[in-house]
C-alpha cells in the first residue's frame, strides 16, 4: 500500500483528462488566495452573496453540499483540463483503475470544443472492439447531445452496468457525416504489456498504459522474448501509440529498463520543495540492441516521458506520428472524507530540458498511419537472367526452399497489410542489425 501511495501521489501525466472512463471526472479545488497570502475578501463575500441568491430563488431545492461541490468544481474548470475534483466513487475508481482493473467502455477522454474528444481507445476493451478512434468528437451519448454537458456528466452516461450498451454518436475526420457506434460496457482487465516475435530475433512489446506492475511486466515481457529467440535480441519494437499515459514511477521504470545512466526526467513546479530529478541505473535489458518506438497523435503523458527520454539519449529512434503534448504532473491529495483532489503541481522535463507541454514529441522518422494492401501481380515486371531460354546454371548455387521462402513473403504482406507502422519499424531494425554486423 506504501508503494502504491508514493506512485499515486504523483500521477503525473496520467489517464488524463477524462481519466479512464469508468473512473469518471471530476474538478478539485484550491484555496484561492491574493499575492500577500490573505484571502479575497470582497471576493469571497460576492461568493456568498450568489450561495445565497441560489438558495433563495433557484427554482427547486439545492442542498448546501450540492452548492459547495459544485463550487469546488467550478473553482478548477478554468485552470486547466487536468486539475479535477474526486468524490467518493471517483476516488474510489481511480485506485482500482491504476492497478488495471476496471467497469466501463475502455477510452480516454477530455474536452474540445464543447464536445467529448476521443484521446485513445484503450486495447483490448470494448471500446476499441467496436471501432472507436483517437480524435473522434463524440457529440451525442444515446440520444442527448453532448454540447453544454461537463465532461463529469458525459463520463457518468458513459459508465454502467457491464453487458448494457450505448450509441456513441462521433464526428471523424474525413468521413462526410456522423457515425453511430454501438458500443457494450463491461469489466475491463488491462493488461498492459503484451510481447511477441516478428521475426527471428526482433521482439515487439505493446504498453498500452502505465499502471503500478508495467516496469516489472516490461521486464518479464523482455525475458519470454529473449527466451524464444535464443537469449538474444536483435532488435526490438516499443509501441506506445495510443498509450494516454499513467503513473510516473512506472514510465521512469519503462525508461531505466533501456537506459545505463543519466537523467530520465525532471520535474519542476513553483514550489522549488516537489521539484525531483529522477535518475537511471546501469542496466540495460536489451543488452544495447537497436531500438524503435512507435508514437501517434494518442502518445501522451507518462509514454511522452519514455519517448523523450530515449530520444534525448539517443536510445532509440522514435518512429510515427507527433505526440499529444502533455507535459503536466498531476499530485493526487486524499482528503479526510473519502474523497482527494487532482492538482496539477508541475510541468516535467526531458533529460535535455525541453517541456513538450503543447507541443509533444516530433518523430525521428515520420511515418503516416497507413493502409496498404498487397498487389496481386507479386512481380517486378521485369524479365531475369533465369527467365530466359537455355540459360546457364549457377554452379555454387544451393537449391532454394521455395516454400520456406513463400512463407516469409506471406508473413510480411500479412504485416505490413495489419500495421505498417510496424513493418517499418522491423525494417529499419534489421537495416541497423546489418549495419552493426558489417
Amino acid at each position: 500500500m506504501k508503494n502504491f501511495t508514493r506512485s499515486f501521489l504523483l500521477v503525473s501525466l496520467g489517464l488524463f483528462t477524462g481519466l479512464l472512463l469508468a473512473i469518471g471526472h471530476g474538478v478539485m479545488a484550491e484555496r484561492s488566495t491574493d499575492n500577500t497570502g490573505g484571502l479575497p475578501l470582497e471576493d469571497i463575500r460576492s461568493l456568498s452573496e450568489v450561495f445565497g441568491k441560489i438558495k433563495e430563488n433557484y427554482v427547486e431545492k439545492v442542498s448546501d453540499k450540492t452548492l459547495l461541490e459544485n463550487a469546488i468544481r467550478g473553482m478548477l474548470s478554468g485552470l486547466d483540463p487536468h486539475s479535477t475534483y474526486l468524490d467518493k466513487t471517483s476516488y474510489k475508481e481511480l485506485r482500482v483503475g491504476t492497478t488495471g482493473e476496471f467497469g466501463g467502455l475502455g477510452i480516454v477522454v477530455g474536452m474540445e470544443d464543447g464536445f467529448v474528444k476521443v484521446v485513445s481507445p484503450i486495447d483490448d476493451t470494448p471500446a476499441a472492439r467496436a471501432g472507436i478512434k483517437a480524435g473522434d468528437l463524440i457529440i451525442k451519448l444515446d440520444k442527448k447531445t453532448v454540447k453544454g454537458m461537463t465532461l463529469d456528466d458525459a463520463v457518468k452516461l458513459m459508465r454502467g452496468k457491464p453487458g448494457s450498451s450505448i450509441d456513441l454518436t462521433v464526428v471523424r475526420e474525413g468521413e462526410t457525416k456522423p457515425l453511430v457506434i454501438k458500443v457494450v460496457r463491461a469489466k475491463i482487465l488491462v493488461k498492459s504489456v503484451k510481447q511477441k516475435t516478428l521475426a527471428p530475433g526482433f521482439g515487439y512489446i505493446r504498453i498500452s498504459q502505465f499502471q503500478e506492475r508495467t516496469g516489472h511486466d516490461l521486464r518479464a515481457a523482455i525475458t519470454k522474448l529473449k527466451k524464444a529467440n535464443h537469449n538474444k535480441l536483435k532488435g526490438l519494437v516499443l509501441d506506445l501509440r495510443n498509450n494516454p499515459g499513467g503513473l510516473l514511477d512506472a514510465a521512469v521504470a519503462v525508461s531505466d529498463t533501456f537506459l545505463k545512466k543519466g537523467v530520465i526526467v525532471s520535474v519542476r513546479g513553483r514550489n522549488p520543495a516537489a521539484d525531483m530529478k529522477y535518475q537511471a541505473n546501469p542496466n540495460d535489458w536489451i543488452d544495447g540492441a537497436p531500438l524503435v518506438v512507435l508514437i501517434n497523435g494518442g502518445t501522451a503523458s507518462a509514454s511522452e516521458i519514455v519517448s523523450g527520454a530515449l530520444q534525448d539519449h539517443k536510445r532509440a529512434i522514435i518512429m510515427g506520428q507527433l505526440s499529444f503534448g502533455k507535459g503536466s504532473v498531476q499530485t493526487v491529495v486524499p482528503l479526510g472524507n473519502d474523497t482527494a483532489i487532482k492538482l496539477t503541481t508541475a510541468r516535467y522535463y526531458t533529460p535535455s530540458g525541453r517541456s513538450i507541454q503543447a507541443q509533444g514529441i516530433q518523430p525521428d522518422i515520420k511515418v503516416d498511419n497507413l493502409k496498404v494492401t498487397a498487389s496481386k501481380d507479386q512481380t517486378d515486371g521485369f524479365i531475369k537472367e533465369a527467365d530466359l531460354n537455355k540459360h546457364l546454371l549457377n554452379g555454387n548455387a544451393r537449391p532454394t526452399d521455395k516454400k520456406a521462402q513463400a512463407e516469409r513473403t506471406k508473413e510480411r504482406l500479412n504485416l505490413a497489410s495489419k500495421d505498417y507502422e510496424v513493418y517499418e519499424a522491423l525494417n529499419l531494425l534489421k537495416g541497423l542489425d546489418l549495419m552493426g554486423r558489417r
